[in-house]
């Protein structure tokens, strides 16, 4: 039976926009182009600035940038922030039963899904109505102001759910989420490297590029290569007037950025082979690979989500209670921020966001070791680390039962496929049980693995942060593969379904 929840919502999702399904065969070239054509609209909207709004000094969101693929003060100010967001919502209310939903009945996934985007939709409004309490983009706004900031918002919003959905029906390859996340990722990695503007590197003042590699190309042909890598490996002083403190833009850092990438490109690869065989085809045996990233790059989603609310909340609780002249208990609590004026950005230096926000390099005044007090940026480096880890574990075994990814729903497919395991009868309670001895124990590896990765990349401070680069490494390596699968099925349709491909 359907759940409440679900009855109640239904008639919302009438009125809510939506992409229709293609009623034919989209092909691979028709997909990249609807694929490509989402993200230069993605672009256009993080460089159209939002009318009527009055930013001030600093980015007061810049923690949570990269996972929602926000730019501050353009359309795109919230990203696919209330996406995530609302997709963690669905996630927990069903994983705690609070409502039911058979994801192997068409019709409840349908009204999930539904429900999914209503609650997206919801999402947006709540945010940039939280922006407007919170004074991002200014405290003497008018009513009219206020109302059309939202209303921009509010459509930028509903484009960036509609081109995720486009995408998600078969329009495009993969899904808008992950499309935006890697085109911010690469977005940050290449200022980080290029960057032009300049800044004081040294005692005797001297002015290079932010761009680590400009900056290591003026300091190569101002004193050689030793003095280039030596001034650059760290590049941070604990002389503040050096102004030298950008170890997150340092040659560690690239060093870190391409580390992470071997690592993962590598664990990508490496997966449990099941035998199975064929029942129609009786002597055909073969394989079914469960991948150790079994459950991808969706803990790491989903926990960088929890993150972002937070911080999100108690930004906005610190904006609206007096900033630096708070005397509020709860910001107290939450968080309590100060302005970097190297890097233009408000960083947490007390509360719950302050264990919840990546020391972004490994040395540094917001690095693991903090020269002033090692021993307090050790502690929150530890618990930021122990938090990661536990909640990416913890969602990776939620997205297995949501996702249709369990032993039940596996096993489920593979007697539909005509599949069974050698030796075993064709039972699907007995394949289940031999599916529980792999794939809760994958997703427990899995996710561990993950959260120690980000939490090792955010240490090293890699360019994009840790997440952000564990998250566009596992994008593009799944649109690689989804790219040669689709070729595959372009040559030979009728192995589309087989490769998984609607």
């Amino acid at each position: 039976m359907t759940s409440r929840f679900l009855q109640a919502v239904r008639p919302f999702m009438s009125i809510t926009p939506e992409v229709v399904k293609p009623t034919r065969e989209v092909h691979f070239n028709e997909k990249m182009i609807w694929t490509f054509a989402a993200l230069v609209i993605y672009f256009v909207m993080t460089s159209t600035p939002i009318i009527g709004a009055d930013l001030g000094e600093g980015d007061p969101f810049a923690f949570m940038r990269t996972i929602t693929a926000s730019t501050q003060g353009s359309l795109a100010e919230l990203g696919i922030g209330p996406i995530v967001t609302a997709g963690l919502i669905m996630q927990i209310l069903v994983g705690s039963k609070i409502i039911n939903v058979n994801m192997g009945d068409p019709e409840e996934r349908s009204l999930y899904t539904g429900a999914q985007k209503v609650m997206s939709v919801l999402m947006t409004i709540i945010e940039a109505g939280a922006f407007i309490i919170g004074g991002t983009y200014g405290t003497d706004l008018s009513l009219s102001s206020q109302v059309g900031i939202i209303s921009q918002l509010l459509t930028a919003g509903i484009i960036i759910i509609l081109l995720d959905e486009m995408i998600q029906k078969g329009w495009g390859l993969g899904s808008g989420i992950s499309l935006f996340i890697a085109g911010g990722v690469g977005l940050q990695i290449f200022q980080g490297l290029f960057a032009p503007n300049n800044i004081l590197e040294g005692p005797n003042g001297v002015t290079s590029a932010r761009g680590i590699v400009l900056a290591f190309i003026y300091w190569l042909g101002e004193e050689g290569p030793l003095s280039a890598f030596g001034n650059l490996f760290f590049r941070y002083s604990t002389n503040p007037a050096h102004n030298l403190n950008l170890p997150s833009l340092s040659i560690l850092s690239v060093i870190a950025t391409l580390v992470v990438f071997v690592i993962v490109i590598y664990f990508e690869s490496m997966r449990i082979e099941i035998p199975i065989s064929y029942a129609q085809y009786k002597g055909i045996r073969s394989t079914y690979p469960i991948k150790l990233l079994y459950v991808s790059n969706i803990p790491v989603i989903l926990t960088s989500a929890v993150f972002a609310d937070i911080y999100f909340i108690a930004q906005m609780i610190w904006n609206s209670s007096g900033r630096e002249n708070s005397t509020s208990l709860l910001t107290q609590i939450l968080g309590t921020f100060r302005l970097d004026a190297v890097n233009n950005q408000y960083v947490p230096i007390g509360g719950l966001v302050y264990f919840l926000t990546p020391p972004r390099s490994l040395i540094g005044d917001q690095g693991v070791i903090n020269f002033a007090d090692p021993l307090s940026s050790l502690t929150r480096a530890f618990i930021y680390a122990i938090i990661l880890i536990l909640l990416s574990v913890v969602f990776s075994m939620m997205w297995l039962e949501t996702a249709g990814m369990g032993p039940r729903d596996v096993a489920s497919q593979f007697l539909q496929s005509g599949m069974q395991m050698p030796g075993w009868r064709r039972s699907k309670k007995i394949v289940e049980r031999r599916l529980e001895m792999y794939i809760p124990t994958i997703a427990i590896i899995g996710g561990l693995f993950i959260g120690i990765l980000a939490a090792f990349a955010d240490f090293l401070g890699a360019i994009g942060s840790g997440m952000g680069i564990l998250l566009s490494v596992s994008i593009m390596r799944q649109y690689f593969e989804l790219i040669s699968k689709e070729r595959v099925a372009e040559m030979n349709p009728a192995l589309r379904g087989f490769l998984g491909i609607n």
